[in-house]
């Protein structure tokens, strides 16, 4: 196992562990936010096959979520089915919080859906216990209600 950003040229890969409305359009959005340097998309990989994922931004409109240098905000947070439950969110997570450590951030949040108990789960065990707000958005005509949490 190896965890690595994923480049512009492997972002199809995500298309293995969601089923987008609009895979093209979401395609689009993540290269040129990782060109801007805003996100970076870390992958767990088995071999050559990204079996999970994990986004970070870097900046936000709402400091809640992220402020360059101190708050990351982690989320599509995936495993491929067949590896769920074996660790390996946990791996991938524990990685990206140590490189991100590394780098200076001391301060992480995440948005958990209330119906996600799995991540949820995750999450508190990493210390993500301090709730911040709830937020309501819309992505590619679906709508999303979540907690956001903060750990320090």
């Amino acid at each position: 196992m190896r965890t690595e950003k994923l480049t512009v040229g492997e972002l199809p890969l995500l298309t293995e562990l969601f089923e987008y409305n609009n895979a093209e359009e979401m395609l689009q959005r993540c290269a040129l936010e990782i060109q801007k340097g805003v996100i970076d998309i870390f992958g767990l990989y088995e071999d050559k096959a990204l079996i999970a994922e994990l986004r970070v931004k870097y900046e936000s409109e709402d400091e809640a979520f992220a402020l360059r240098g101190k708050r990351a905000y982690l989320y599509a947070f995936r495993v491929r089915g067949e590896y769920q439950g074996r660790g390996y969110g946990k791996l991938l997570l524990k990685t990206v919080l140590s490189r991100l450590e590394e780098a200076g951030y001391d301060e992480f949040t995440v948005g958990v859906e209330d119906d996600n108990l799995r991540a949820l789960h995750i999450y508190r065990s990493f210390g993500f216990n301090e709730f911040l707000l709830r937020k309501r958005e819309e992505y590619q005509g679906d709508a999303y209600e979540y907690s956001l949490y903060l750990r320090k």
